[in-house]
């Protein structure tokens, strides 16, 4: 065999081994999974969210990012279990700013997904019936089964985890709470915890083209 031939299937294989899955030069993410970091004054936060089990809850999620309608809101609330303070769930998201809201989405329960509310998981936030949920999440802080689906409880609908930054879950479940009312009573952080911005890590941009109210400035009649 002569050094061109050589030279040649050792290319061929190279190229193999280059194309052949879970080799170093293997898209780290995971088929039917798309990151997202959410930068926070607490730290980041890296999420891996499952398209392929949960399609309609993540499309949701990512419009908000791709639409930067989750940049500039907060983590307001931190739910602690008072048998185990450092475990729980934090939420975050537009709250009730209308102006930054899309339309609710269909739910897509755990017994539906297979995705349950183990630590780290990230699940749609909702304040009313299932198919309510717009742009309010939660990230567990150990496992929270009462959110799970089951006989007569629709629960809510986990969508996928985080792979980097549960310090910074963490950090801001710690922070100080109270007010609040129902079963918030006692769980509203008392210096919410800024998103600075939530940035898609992988995949491509599909903003909805909708209307941005939240960033007009009005103006400052109170001047004339």
């Amino acid at each position: 065999m002569n050094l061109l031939v050589r030279r040649l299937l050792n290319l061929v294989l190279a190229t193999a081994l280059f194309l052949l899955p879970g080799t170093a030069a293997a898209d780290p993410a995971a088929p039917g999974s798309v990151r997202v970091r959410l930068v926070t004054s607490e730290g980041s936060i890296v999420l891996a969210l499952d398209a392929r089990r949960a399609p309609k809850t993540t499309a949701n999620f990512m419009a908000y990012v791709d639409d930067g309608r989750l940049d500039g809101t907060t983590f307001y609330r931190g739910a602690r279990r008072k048998s185990a303070p450092g475990l729980g769930y934090i939420q975050g998201g537009i709250r009730t700013d209308a102006r930054r809201s899309l339309p609710p989405i269909a739910h897509e329960p755990t017994d539906q997904t297979g995705i349950r509310h183990l630590d780290g998981v990230i699940s749609m936030a909702r304040g009313g019936a299932p198919g309510s949920a717009m742009g309010n999440f939660f990230i567990m802080a150990g496992s929270n089964p009462a959110l799970d689906a089951r006989e007569g409880k629709p629960g809510y609908a986990a969508f996928g985890k985080v792979v980097s930054g549960m310090d910074t879950v963490r950090r801001i479940l710690a922070e100080p709470t109270g007010g609040g009312v129902g079963a918030m009573r006692g769980q509203m952080i008392l210096r919410p915890v800024r998103i600075i911005r939530a940035e898609r890590l992988n995949g491509t941009a599909k903003p909805t083209g909708r209307a941005k109210p939240w960033l007009i400035k009005l103006p400052d009649f109170s001047k004339r």
